[in-house]
């Protein structure tokens, strides 16, 4: 009785397995990127950063205000800003500051690079689901206890172990998904899951904004950690039901014409690998230069309009259509141009969200959301289709060593970058900065993939059969024919006329 009721919700296993797993990514993201919005709070609490003037009243819009509180560079002058005797800026940390940068980008990425090598080489070795609960239980309880930090050091350590945890979340995970599904699934199911990134960001900005505001239990910005800790660890304990698939060979062949088994670094050393990771790398920096600094630089530059909700909006909704449509429309061209439609999805995809992401820089609240969500439904395909390139074009043995390999590169180029932000933010600007790390990035990386379609093979020909007809006057003569199956060009001539056909012994 129970094995029939198994055999019929079977069906269920596969979309219960990508769920799980990408939910996980989710929370791991979503730990990731809090440190985004809930900075100017935790900076406050634990005394790091910048401080600045900056506008403290609910009450008041910047156009109303005598004098901006930007104006003011020292503590003195910012408190003696008044309008009709009410005080409406205060000399406090912005949440800003190289501390800051080095907290979000590089202390988190120096780990997750180098994990991520590690676990991906592990991945093609031993039972990914139980390293994968492994990985999801490290960075829950890296988060949990982020919200009990009381200096900025324990913080960063804590930083450091939820990267070594989410590491091995993309390598294991993509090496799972690709057995688990077909073929003719794997650009959609690939793009779900990589939807983990922006689903786990565009969730921290109502969770980072709000909760805190809520104050439970009187946490403040702590209790938002404690949440997402915790249901980390209830998905962790899910992700050990999940069962080991058999492997599957879905990349190209491990051996060489001469028999021998293909080398990591010949793989890993292609053209078209280098130049996939590399415009990669760059359209990751300029996404990540645009998520560390998003919610922070609307907060400076609009400080009386509250945008969490539509980033949340614009992420989410907006950022998930783009996603399921990129691996649709991947998966739908593959098969008729091969893996360069794939590829070609990627440039299409980037070139045209370019232009709307430098106006969401540059417009006012308004236009900066529209542009923002047009940019977002066209630039969010990427991440999806780029991990189904990499799997459909190295060997089964390799996969998970070559995604590992192919993110160290591409986060310690797309994650250390977004650093140079800031002496770019002092120098000219915030606005200016984000023009060029941000949609700059986006503008190179769509030319850089233009470029990497040359490179790839185009659609595989149907072979056909040939046929070797036999000569009608009854000998075998296929003796005469080369191991191709062709004949020669240079034939015996013809002892005999040969006898007209007859029905009964035709081939045709």
């Amino acid at each position: 009785m129970l094995s029939a009721t198994l055999q019929k919700v079977r069906f269920l296993y596969k979309p219960y397995a990508l769920a799980i797993v990408s939910i996980g990514y989710v929370l791991g993201e979503l730990g990731h990127y809090l440190i985004g919005v809930t900075s100017k709070a935790t900076a406050e609490d634990l005394h790091y950063g910048d401080i600045s003037c900056q506008l403290n009243s609910t009450t008041l819009s910047v156009i109303e205000l005598p004098i901006q509180c930007e104006v003011a560079k020292n503590e003195s002058f910012c408190e003696s800003l008044e309008l009709n005797g009410t005080r409406y800026c205060e000399w406090n940390y912005n949440g800003l500051g190289l501390d800051y940068q080095i907290l979000a980008g590089p202390s988190f990425i120096a780990v997750f690079t180098i994990v991520g090598v590690i676990l991906g080489i592990a991945a093609d070795k031993y039972n990914r689901v139980r390293l994968l609960t492994i990985c999801t239980l490290v960075f829950s309880v890296a988060i949990v206890l982020m919200g009990a930090v009381k200096e900025y050091w324990q913080l960063l350590i804590l930083r450091m172990i939820l990267a070594a945890g989410e590491a091995g979340c993309n390598p294991l995970a993509t090496g799972l998904l690709s057995d688990w599904f077909a073929e003719e699934q794997r650009g959609l199911v690939m793009s779900i899951f990589n939807w983990g990134i922006y689903g786990g960001y565009g969730i921290a900005f109502p969770v980072g904004r709000y909760v805190p505001k809520l104050n439970i239990g009187n946490l403040g910005w702590r209790a938002c950690y404690y949440g997402a800790g915790i249901v980390g660890l209830i998905i962790a304990a899910l992700t050990l039901t999940l069962s080991e698939p058999t492997r599957k060979t879905i990349g190209e062949e491990e051996v060489n014409k001469d028999g021998k088994k293909v080398r990591i670094w010949k793989v890993i050393l292609q053209p078209r690998i280098l130049l996939l990771c590399l415009a990669a790398s760059i359209r990751h920096c300029g996404g990540m230069c645009f998520a560390y600094n998003c919610d922070l630089y609307y907060r400076d530059y609009f400080p009386d309009y509250d945008l969490g909700w539509w980033l949340f909006a614009v992420t989410i909704v907006i950022g998930s259509i783009g996603v399921v449509v990129g691996g649709a429309i991947s998966d739908k061209f593959v098969a008729k141009m091969g893996i360069r439609s794939r590829v070609a999805c990627l440039a299409i995809s980037q070139i045209i969200a370019t232009p709307f992401a430098f106006g969401s820089v540059y417009f006012n609240p308004l236009g900066a959301m529209i542009t923002l969500g047009i940019s977002y439904f066209f630039a969010e395909m990427w991440f999806g289709i780029v991990f189904a390139v990499v799997v459909e074009i190295v060997p089964l043995r390799l996969r998970s060593t070559t995604i590992g390999a192919f993110l160290f590169v591409m986060n310690n180029i797309g994650g250390n970058l977004p650093i140079l932000v800031e002496p770019t933010r002092m120098a000219i600007g915030f606005r200016e900065s984000l023009y060029i790390y941000y949609a700059g990035f986006y503008g190179i990386s769509s030319i850089m993939f233009f470029l990497t379609i040359f490179l790839m093979e185009g659609a595989k020909e149907e072979t056909q059969d040939i046929v070797i007809r036999k000569p009608d006057f009854g000998h075998d003569n296929t003796m005469f024919t080369h191991d191709d199956g062709n004949v020669p060009t240079l034939e015996l001539p013809r002892l005999y006329p040969q006898p007209p056909h007859r029905i009964e012994n035709s081939r045709l």
